[in-house]
């Protein structure tokens, strides 16, 4: 029997666990740091979601580099509304810098999109992409993620950062709705 967890009126099943996570994590840091050695990046997290994976992630790039944090909002529930807004916009000075964008995960791409947008404006060097999580059944916008630590279905996730009406970020495993809990 698969470990479930409740979050208000949903169930979740355990879909990555621990290890998996670390085990991804890890080789993306080393290909960051691989990439980006000597070039000093601001890596710029998304918050609420990508905490953990933000976290995680810059603990493996052993160079000089900055960390910051942009905060957005976009889904209400388990359905994106289809509006971005933004709550807290980029602080640093990003202009001829190298910047990579952490994500939790990209799902319809709107996000990403559009904090694309907002950071081209402010003329850096490069913008990439990092997520721990691609849906790609799920894009809407014209968006590809740079890393990818996980390549999913289009199934609604909590957990290492993602929530459901605010529950579950702090579960250090990645769970998947459960459809049909006979199963």
């Amino acid at each position: 029997m698969k470990r479930r967890v409740k979050l208000w009126d949903k169930y979740f099943e355990l879909f990555l666990e621990v290890d998996q996570i670390a085990q991804r994590v890890d080789e993306l840091g080393k290909q960051l740091q691989k990439d980006y050695l000597g070039k000093r990046p601001i890596f710029v997290a998304v918050l609420n979601g990508s905490i953990h994976f933000a976290s995680d992630l810059t603990r493996h790039f052993h160079d000089k580099c900055e960390l910051s944090f942009v905060k957005y909002t976009s889904y209400q529930g388990v359905k994106s509304t289809g509006k971005l807004n933004r709550l807290l916009g980029m602080q640093e000075n990003i202009f001829g810098r190298h910047v990579i964008l952490i994500e939790d995960i990209v799902d319809s791409g709107l996000t990403v999109a559009g904090i694309f947008e907002e950071l081209e404006a402010l003329e850096p060097l490069s913008l990439r992409v990092v997520t721990l999580l691609y849906k790609p059944k799920a894009l809407r916008h014209a968006v590809k993620p740079d890393y990818v630590g996980f390549e999913i279905a289009n199934d609604f996730v909590v957990g290492y950062g993602l929530d459901y009406n605010g529950l579950g970020r702090n579960l250090p495993e990645v769970y998947r709705a459960v459809v049909d809990l006979a199963t």
